[in-house]
């Protein structure tokens, strides 16, 4: 980490090991972000790319702590995550999809022990027009999620936000029993 987390306290540090040690998917690459400075007392920040075949989908993954915790947290933790991926057109004309999108978090999230799930989904349309009428229309999805970790084990709450970037992106889920490999990190 860029940071200097030596004095850092030992919940922290916790979460930042578990962090550094998560076995995430194998198909997105995790780098280190600058992380916010301003909304804690300690911070760190990932960012993610995910590129399988024709998908692609990104994102960034925050974790803050307060050792005096944060009432609007609802404990001593917060994970702020963000989730951007192009979607399939057909998305563009779906009234529910917001739903079905919260859906996905919540799925990832089962094996994440949290609370105070909160968050948005955004869905924009681009169509083109004029001497750009023959580009096709792009649909890009947002999720701007936060929760509160009920622990400083961090790997479940990453492996979840990997898991919503590939199921954003229209990548399918691992089958039953299948553990992913490593994720790659830069």
């Amino acid at each position: 980490m860029a940071q200097d987390f030596e004095q850092a306290p030992p919940d922290f540090r916790a979460a930042l090991t578990s962090l550094a040690s998560a076995r995430t998917r194998s198909d997105v690459v995790l780098t280190e972000a600058p992380a916010p400075g301003r909304i804690a007392p300690y911070a760190v920040a990932i960012g993610g790319e995910l590129h399988a075949d024709d998908a692609h989908a990104s994102g960034r993954f925050v974790l803050l702590h307060d050792p005096a915790g944060h009432d609007a947290w609802d404990g001593r933790f917060r994970v702020v995550a963000l989730v951007k991926a192009q979607v399939e057109p057909e998305v563009g004309a779906d009234e529910m999809w917001a739903d079905v999108a919260w859906s996905w978090l919540e799925e990832s999230l089962e094996g994440a022990p949290h609370r105070a799930r909160g968050g948005t989904v955004t869905k924009v349309t681009n169509s083109s027009y004029g001497e750009l009428a023959e580009r096709p229309s792009e649909v890009h999805v947002e999720l701007r999620v936060s929760w509160t970790p009920l622990d400083n084990n961090m790997e479940p709450h990453v492996r979840a936000w990997t898991d919503l970037l590939a199921t954003c992106a229209g990548v399918p889920p691992l089958p039953e029993g299948v553990t992913m490999l490593p994720g790659r990190h830069a």
